[in-house]
């Protein structure tokens, strides 16, 4: 019983200085703290994310939407870490409930957030552990300061045997991703997987081709996929058609259809100039550094 309670400690304490170190790297860069509404009234539509209802609300899958209205309104570099909310979702990596980090900032495009990203990542190494260097799973993993980059295109070509940015199916393309791309990205050191087809990133801004891509990344260290990054898509009647889209595929699912988020399309339509969002799985980072197997293990005490 005591070594339990020593591990449970020990977590706990991991848990707290990663807060505290994530919250010192935005401040020491000028970020801002917010806090945005965890019970809102239209989670944003995406294909295979659903919300849990709160009575006449839903609770939120990300602070996304309310995140970028504040950068409507004139801010320019905002973090938060709180509670999110995905129904259905519980697994070794996965929780109904789960604790999410986005940060936003102006006149960034999703490559400088990858930039933010991998400065946060050493920092919050070196502040909670003194190193950059871990052993998870078996695998010895050097986090700084080689970060591997490959995109969808070449992964996908090179381990399914097709170009998901030239080839409708959506259902292969999560299917293989899970089942040959991630599995082939690189374990001793983080990988970021980039430049993904436009229906695979609702909010993001697309560069032009051939063949057009969404400007995507996600990151994976250990086999863990950490953290995602958009240059955010800012124009308000591309956003309102892929929302619309999105509705008419979710209903031909028999999957729930929410209500448009109206007042972040207005936001848009006032004006969103160009900007850069993440989000970082703080759970995901925690077993990382605690060397959890389960996400359950990253958060003692709940459900």
């Amino acid at each position: 019983m005591a070594s339990v309670f020593a591990d449970f400690r020990r977590v706990l304490d991991v848990r707290g200085r990663t807060l505290q170190a994530i919250r010192r790297f935005f401040a020491d860069r000028n970020f801002l703290e917010v806090e945005t509404p965890v019970r809102i009234p239209a989670p944003a539509l995406e294909p295979h994310i659903d919300a849990e209802p709160s009575g006449d609300r839903f609770l939120r899958t990300s602070p996304e939407l309310h995140m970028k209205r504040l950068l409507a309104q004139g801010l320019d570099r905002i973090f938060q870490m709180g509670p999110c909310f995905r129904r259905n979702e519980r697994g070794r990596l996965h929780r109904p409930e789960f604790a999410l980090l986005e940060w936003y900032r102006r006149g960034a495009d999703y490559l400088d957030m990858l930039v933010d990203a991998k400065a946060l990542i050493g920092f919050v190494f070196e502040t909670v552990l003194g190193r950059t260097a871990i052993v998870y799973n078996g695998t010895p993993i050097e986090v700084m300061p080689v970060w591997e980059r490959r995109t969808v295109e070449e992964m996908f070509r090179a381990h399914a045997g097709w170009n998901p940015l030239t080839s409708c199916d959506d259902a292969r393309f999560s299917l293989d991703l899970v089942e040959k791309v991630e599995p082939a990205l690189p374990r001793d050191r983080p990988a970021v997987l980039k430049d993904y087809p436009i229906r695979a990133a609702a909010l993001a801004r697309c560069r032009p081709g051939p063949p057009p891509a969404a400007e995507r990344w996600e990151l994976y260290i250990g086999g863990l996929e950490l953290a995602g990054a958009f240059s955010e898509l800012t124009d308000h009647a591309e956003q309102r058609a892929r929302f619309e889209a999105c509705a008419r595929a979710r209903a031909a699912a028999g999957r729930a259809v929410y209500p448009l988020d109206e007042a972040f399309l207005s936001a848009l339509e006032q004006g969103l100039p160009p900007c850069g969002g993440a989000a970082l799985g703080v759970d995901r980072l925690v077993m990382l550094l605690a060397g959890c197997s389960d996400i359950g293990e990253a958060r003692p005490g709940a459900d």
